[in-house]
């Protein structure tokens, strides 16, 4: 630029005054654009994010919370949703699915999401949910756990569908049984009212890890609209752990997020959504390394960084 690069203070205060609908729309628009029909029968991951140190006790505003959601396929943030200061990711998520094509997906949400009312959001543009349960809802997963008790004990053919994954490394040993049930009786006997929006199984997951001379066993029990076939919804369920290591992980390890301290107006949202495109710009560049080295590469050597950047054109 004519000037020179700008300082610290010019960028702040251009972040500061962009206008947020703007910059989610021109974001959304842009991953829309690049991922296309890959989104199509994959598993999109819907989680939330603090930015810990972007609230400014001085004003009164609390920290920056995004929901937000992440194709495991393709390794890409498609999307994300700022809570309000005065609420929670229960309020977020619903927004999502409205922003974002969805249909033939499978959308995951932790047991924060496990509500009632953001099953028919999801459902709505024609994607099926996984829903994990835990004690928020004491009674439903109670009668979960009940079921799957009965079912099993009775060991009823046509009932229960099993499968079982066994994985080594790094000295531990992990094995995994998954269950889903089906059954219409069953799924009636687990929500009287009908509160739920079109659900078509249950699950189960026991995690078995074994390390030397200890043994952990963790049940996992979860709600969902796809069909009772406990290979597929442990893959799904699989999926949406790896948004935490490869989304929260990465942006407070490679981006310092977290130490962030930039606070003035709509600045921590604008530049959340900059550190999302640049982490989409860096897993779609076909390169083996990892995001790190790509951007300590592309800081050093002009041709790698305009390769990135010429993404945006894509």
């Amino acid at each position: 630029m004519p000037g020179g690069i700008p300082s610290h203070d010019t960028f702040g205060r251009v972040f500061a005054r962009l206008d947020p609908t703007e910059v989610w729309a021109c974001f959304l628009a842009w991953v829309q654009g690049v991922s296309g029909p890959e989104v199509a029968d994959r598993i999109v991951a819907i989680d939330g994010k603090t930015a810990r140190r972007s609230h400014d006790r001085a004003r009164g505003n609390a920290a920056l919370h995004l929901v937000s959601a992440w194709a495991s396929a393709n390794a890409l943030v498609l999307g994300q949703v700022a809570t309000d200061q005065q609420s929670n990711e229960i309020t977020a998520i619903p927004a999502l699915p409205r922003l974002l094509a969805l249909a033939g997906c499978t959308v995951t949400i932790a047991a924060m999401g496990c509500q009632t009312a953001l099953a028919a959001p999801v459902i709505g543009p024609g994607a099926d949910y996984v829903l994990a349960l835990k004690a928020t809802h004491p009674t439903l997963l109670a009668r979960v756990r009940l079921a799957f008790a009965d079912a099993r004990a009775a060991a009823s053919a046509g009932v229960l569908d099993a499968a079982r994954t066994l994985e080594a490394g790094h000295g531990r040993i992990e094995q995994r049984r998954g269950w889903a049930l089906g059954d219409p009786e069953y799924l009636a006997s687990l929500d009287p009212g009908g509160a739920w929006a079109g659900p078509r199984s249950v699950g189960l997951i026991e995690s078995e890890r074994r390390l030397g001379d200890e043994v952990s066993i963790e049940p996992r029990s979860y709600r969902s609209r796809l069909p009772p076939n406990a290979r597929v919804r442990g893959r799904a369920i699989r999926a949406h752990w790896g948004i935490e290591n490869r989304l929260p992980w990465v942006l407070d390890l490679a981006f310092r997020e977290d130490h962030s301290r930039f606070r003035a107006d709509h600045g921590p949202e604008h530049l959340a959504v900059v550190r999302h495109f640049a982490l989409n710009l860096l897993r779609r560049e076909p390169g083996r390394a990892s995001s790190a080295k790509k951007r300590f590469r592309a800081a050093l050597d002009d041709s790698s960084l305009r390769i990135l950047l010429a993404q945006l054109n894509d």
